[in-house]
């Protein structure tokens, strides 16, 4: 994949910056999207240079239709084309459906799949043009099967499953895939703040008996963004250790 160039979301920390820097070691120049979380995308963008990449600092709230737009043409602008395009960004905001807020509801849609949508949107007008593009989206199994204090989050990763099967019918015969990935639960910041039982309830509900890991998914979106991987769209890939089988 060398003289490709890719656009992540969400890549200061965890899978986005695993797949920045796993992108990167195939010779992709990387803009790295954030929106609060600076320090940590300069650090992505610090490790990507010393593969002897161009690393593109980009902050932007996806959930900005405008703001996603002007993005994409900096991304263009500083990288000459964009051929990947990682929606990784993502929010959480639990709390059980009785007592969720609309505001809760309607923030984590406005950024996992307003956010989404905003950036396929735009990126697709580009890729187009070049007749080529790889679009990857990311899921969750929360998308798939629900998850109780997730109703505002298992919609907005189901909605990209549907947005994902959509964008990739109309997007097809430009030579663009659109695919996504959706993982189980990832050993990451997140996971790690999980309580001990937490843990174990989890643990036992996966075939394999273990968390999978950040490489995991980056090795994945690396397969689906480069040429062996031409002839696949539409497809949600599960990366859950047999939870949903």
């Amino acid at each position: 994949m060398t003289g490709r160039t890719a656009l992540v979301t969400g890549a200061g920390r965890g899978i986005g910056r695993e797949i920045a820097l796993t992108l990167a070691r195939e010779g992709v120049d990387i803009a790295v999207n954030y929106n609060s979380s600076e320090e940590a995308a300069k650090e992505t963008a610090k490790q990507i240079e010393a593969m002897g990449r161009k690393a593109v600092l980009l902050p932007c709230d996806v959930a900005d239709f405008k703001k996603s737009e002007e993005m994409v043409s900096q991304a263009v602008e500083s990288l000459g084309r964009l051929d990947i395009l990682i929606n990784n960004a993502g929010i959480t905001k639990d709390n059980l459906l009785l007592r969720m807020t609309e505001e809760e509801f309607d923030t984590v849609l406005d950024t996992n799949l307003k956010g989404c949508f905003h950036l396929i949107r735009h990126v697709a007008k580009v890729m187009v043009k070049q007749r080529y593009g790889r679009i990857i989206n990311l899921s969750s199994i929360s998308g798939v099967l629900g998850n109780v204090g997730q109703a505002n989050y298992s919609a907005s990763k189901a909605g990209i499953i549907g947005l994902t099967k959509s964008a990739a019918r109309e997007l097809a015969s430009r030579n663009i895939t659109v695919n996504a990935i959706a993982p189980g639960f990832i050993d990451t910041e997140m996971t790690k703040g999980l309580s001990d039982s937490v843990k174990e309830s989890i643990l036992a509900q996966i075939p394999m008996r273990r968390f999978g890991s950040t490489k995991d998914i980056a090795e994945t979106a690396r397969f689906l963004a480069s040429d062996y991987a031409a002839y696949i769209t539409g497809q949600v890939i599960q990366i859950n250790g047999g939870m949903a089988m």
